[in-house]
């Protein structure tokens, strides 16, 4: 089963813990404060009680949501590469790698 980690942490050094530990359970990061993966239960059970440890008692919240394979299949995404954003912006409307 896949997990998503969402979190919301204002202290930089606590983060950091918490992106590092993500990473340690091999989660993908997949915006500034989302990672993704495959977890079983237990694994996610771990990570939770990790998390806990780390955020403490420090402001923050942190969001473990198990994601099963149906659900997945329902899922939509809307993404613009960066490199044509950057061009949207400046005006460019030409297809094609960025070449400065």
């Amino acid at each position: 089963m896949k997990t998503l980690v969402v979190y919301d942490i204002p202290d930089d050094r606590v983060r950091t813990k918490v992106f590092e530990t993500c990473k340690d359970y091999g989660l993908t990061h997949i915006q500034y404060s989302a990672f993704f993966g495959p977890l079983n239960q237990n694994r996610r059970q771990e990570l939770y009680q990790r998390l806990r440890r780390v955020l403490g008692k420090n402001e923050g919240k942190i969001i473990i949501c198990p994601i099963c394979d149906k659900d997945l299949t329902l899922m939509l995404e809307i993404a613009v590469p960066e490199e044509a954003a950057l061009r949207e912006a400046e005006g460019d409307t030409r297809k094609g790698p960025l070449i400065y």
